[in-house]
């Protein structure tokens, strides 16, 4: 079993490889819009798989998948003349589905910039919900001033003598 890295290096060159023959050898009309985007290889290094994206509808689509199904053994073949492996890994295609997540975020960006927009709107005319200070009170604040009169002998000792025993005695 090959390591990881390996595997992602020949990954890489199994993608060069597939778009340069796509380009290349492979004289299908149905091929030439594709776009490969990304080439995935197992550990082993016995199966690929190769992403690739069509621009245009379903027909398009349905008719890429089609003729890449049908030249697999001529981009297989290609793919075994230029990488250094001992086996030539089998050729899976699989139609990648990012633009079309891409486009769905998109629109959902679209949509939260609208509502942005709106509630920055509303927030411009809005006023506040409650008085400017909500702990105001109805009785006149004058500045009051706490004297030693103020307290009972009990809640508070200024005498400067700390010591209280357990039973709060003297």
């Amino acid at each position: 079993m090959a390591d990881p890295a390996r595997a992602a290096k020949l990954a890489q060159r199994i993608k060069v490889v597939v778009a340069e023959a796509l380009g290349r050898k492979v004289k299908d009309p149905r091929l030439e819009g594709i776009t490969v985007t990304d080439a995935r290889v197992t550990n082993d290094l016995q199966h690929a798989t190769i992403y690739y994206t069509v621009l245009g509808d379903q027909v398009v689509q349905a008719d890429a998948a089609k003729g890449l199904d049908k030249a697999k053994g001529v981009l297989r073949q290609e793919v075994g003349r230029n990488i250094t492996v001992r086996l030539t890994p089998t050729l899976e295609f699989v139609a990648d589905q990012i633009p079309v997540v891409a486009s769905n975020l998109e629109e959902l960006l679209r949509a939260a910039k609208k509502r942005d927009a709106e509630v920055a709107e509303l927030a411009q005319n809005a006023k506040h919900a409650g008085d400017a200070d909500p702990y105001k009170t109805d009785a006149p604040q004058d500045d009051v001033d706490i004297d030693e009169d103020d307290f009972d002998d009990e809640d508070i000792d200024f005498s400067g003598d700390n010591e209280i025993d357990e039973d709060n005695s003297k």
